[in-house]
């Protein structure tokens, strides 16, 4: 099955770079209960973010030889709450599956589980530390 234009391996870089940036506001102004544990794990994450969505678009390239059109009308979400960041956590981690079962290469769908692993990672830290 093809992944979608909207669930291609560029829309979801571009989505990750986005998404670190919208975590990284959220480091910044979560407050109250468990807030310094939210802290740190959403900096785990913001600083991870970019990094696999360059590694997974950089090796998409390789793998096909081109440079594909990056959108620029793809955003992650504002979140103004851990609860909100664990739905977004989870929304992605499903986008990242379909674009995974839309790819033909393996070392890619690799970096894709490595994209979920750091997700679930964040995910559990949000929910069961903070």
């Amino acid at each position: 099955m093809k992944s979608s234009k909207k669930e291609s391996i560029p829309a979801l870089a571009v989505e990750l770079m986005d998404a670190a940036t919208k975590f990284h506001v959220l480091h910044l102004t979560v407050t109250g209960a468990g807030s310094y544990a939210a802290h740190k794990a959403l900096n785990e994450l913001y600083d991870a973010l970019p990094g696999l969505a360059d590694a997974v678009a950089e090796g998409y390239q390789g793998a096909t030889g081109t440079i594909p059109d990056y959108p620029d009308n793809v955003s992650a979400p504002t979140m103004r709450s851990v609860k909100d960041a664990i739905n977004y956590i989870e929304q992605l981690h499903t986008k990242v599956s379909r674009v995974q079962d839309g790819c033909e290469f393996s070392e890619i769908v690799n970096d894709l589980d490595n994209i979920k692993s750091t997700l679930n990672s964040a995910k559990y830290k949000l929910k069961f530390l903070s």
